[in-house]
């Protein structure tokens, strides 16, 4: 067993945890999986609301008491598909969306939809064009040096190295009127390996869906730090800083015939993509494209489903779990091999109940609806609940996504990293022998020790660790999925290239749970105060470095 402390009766915790890992299994974990993912699910239509009342449904009978929250939130709706186009040199209509294929029984269904961009600005422009490469700052700043403007211009720009949102804020901070944006297969596709179907990364015809908004909040856009219940004061849309040009991904297929055709200068060093040509700048007058975006927004219905599992002792002290489970399509794996590894968990923890185990402390099950549009729903509830949260949250774990391989690793914030290492040593690998740390550690290259990652921004773990200051962690059995926020997140991909053994749903459902139960059983919350101080030296020692760079000095005198 993995180190465990601030318990009075060790052996007891240690049998209740070995009955707990023995539940979760991988035909379990598989029908959980088929069930959430059957459909495309994107947040607000009746799919995903068939995907809430099952997560409740499931819950209930495993024995949780299950609450459902609901907020009306300010979300675009996806009604008119965008169009693309060449003007000149020649007339040709651009597919948006991904080819139907006989490998993927999914990809013919009938309610899916061209690619999209949430949050995009309406409008109809013809203009000529110029690549940024990913859309960074710095790649504007290059074109400027390079005497480039976009002003006027559509620019296009490949996935990857930012938040797409921010590659839509630079490009129209420097006059920019329209924005493309597609993934290279120097990036997600051939140059990595052999794409899907036949491999698993990205084909020729996947579009990355996805949010466009980079406001200095998350949630919803018109009730910054207020839940947005009915009675809600809310913004005038107006005055919120949405993009105002219009936005669209494309699939390299489709950039393909666009780039092919540039005549301009050749891309700096570094530019270059996975495309048989050489990359260029800009397009020249003779070359013209359309872009078109009709895009409305209205109030939406979120719904949160909450099962919880009331403590004994303290039942005003939660240890919460999280997932969010809109998705852009049938999201197999982003997020649902999240959603699923939570189910089987909650049963797990209804078994134990059943058979007379009841928690020091209360355990939370929450699926979040809207996290696809800007982290909505659970920020909302977050809001909703702050004062609760300040007096009552332990820690919060974050799902999203958590069982998309078999390669372990994960983040946290400094109090939980003591904890989730001593569970990482008592869940056996399920790739032989050995245990989840021992994998971690093959997969740190070069540390001979596990290394966590920064918990940033992208996921459901944001308003609990930024906003309401909850210890928060977002741990996952990983292998990247290269089809991410395409049509081909299906279980057709994840049954032969995300996890075919469909192990890492159970194992995480098992490490999870050991996290859950040592928070919740602990006599003393088993919190790595020491690890605070140790990271707060190495953030500064890093801050100091890149001062340097600019020439800043934190010497004293």
């Amino acid at each position: 067993m993995g180190v465990m402390t601030g318990f009075v009766t060790p052996e007891t915790q240690r049998d209740v945890e070995k009955r707990l890992i023995a539940l979760p299994t991988a035909a379990g974990f598989r029908d959980h999986l088929t069930r959430i993912s059957e459909k495309p699910h994107p947040f607000g239509s009746a799919a995903n609301v068939q995907v809430g009342s099952y997560l409740a449904e499931v819950m209930a009978q495993a024995g949780l008491d299950v609450d459902t929250y609901a907020y009306d939130v300010y979300t675009p709706q996806n009604d008119v598909a965008p169009y693309v186009a060449l003007v000149t040199p020649m007339r040709m209509p651009l597919n948006l969306q991904e080819y139907i294929l006989t490998e993927d029984r999914f990809s013919g269904h009938p309610d899916l939809t061209p690619g999209w961009v949430a949050y995009s600005g309406s409008g109809d422009v013809t203009a000529e064009v110029v690549y940024v490469n990913y859309g960074q700052k710095e790649d504007f700043d290059r074109l400027r040096n390079l005497g480039v403007s976009v002003v006027g211009k559509i620019v296009i720009a490949r996935y990857g190295m930012n938040f797409r949102g921010y590659k839509v804020k630079f490009a129209e901070a420097a006059g920019a009127v329209g924005v493309i944006m597609y993934s290279d297969p120097a990036d997600t596709g051939y140059v990595k390996g052999v794409e899907y179907p036949e491999g698993r990364f990205g084909g020729e015809s996947a579009v990355q869906r996805g949010s466009l908004l980079t406001l200095p909040y998350a949630g919803d856009p018109l009730t910054p730090g207020v839940a947005a219940l009915p009675d809600a004061k809310r913004l005038n849309p107006l005055d919120v800083a949405f993009p105002k040009i219009p936005v669209v991904p494309l699939p390299y297929v489709s950039a393909v015939e666009i780039l092919k055709r540039m005549a301009g200068s050749p891309v700096p060093v570094g530019w270059q993509g996975g495309l048989p040509f050489a990359y260029r700048i800009t397009g020249g007058s003779d070359l013209t494209v359309r872009l078109k975006v009709q895009q409305r927004c209205e109030l939406t219905r979120a719904t949160n489903v909450v099962g919880t599992l009331w403590g004994e002792a303290e039942p005003d002290a939660w240890v919460m779990l999280g997932c969010h489970y809109d998705a852009w399509a049938f999201g197999t794996a982003d997020p649902n091999s999240g959603t699923a590894m939570l189910l089987c968990l909650a049963e797990a923890m209804g078994v134990l109940k059943r058979n007379g185990f009841r928690p020091h402390r209360t355990i939370r099950f929450a699926h979040w609806d809207a996290e696809e549009f800007g982290i909505i729903g659970s920020t909302e509830w977050v809001e909703q609940f702050e004062g609760d949260l300040a007096q009552k949250a332990v820690a919060y774990l974050n799902a999203d996504m958590a069982a998309t391989g078999l390669s372990f690793g994960g983040g946290a914030s400094p109090s939980l990293k003591g904890v989730i290492v001593g569970a990482t040593q008592t869940v056996a690998d399920v790739q032989g022998s050995g245990t989840v740390y021992d994998n971690w550690c093959a997969h740190t290259v070069g540390a001979g020790k596990p290394l966590f990652a920064n918990l940033g921004g992208g996921s459901d773990h944001l308003p609990f660790y930024v906003h309401a200051g909850v210890p928060s962690a977002a741990l996952a059995m990983s292998g990247g999925v290269p089809v991410y926020h395409s049509v081909y997140d299906s279980m057709a991909w994840y049954e032969r290239f995300g996890d075919p053994s469909f192990q890492a749903g159970p194992a995480m459902a098992g490490l999870n749970g050991i996290v859950a139960l040592r928070l919740a059983n602990a006599d003393v919350l088993p919190y790595s105060v020491k690890a605070y101080a140790d990271d707060f030296a190495e953030h500064l020692k890093g801050l100091i470095q890149q001062a340097r760079t600019f020439g800043v000095s934190f010497e004293a005198g």
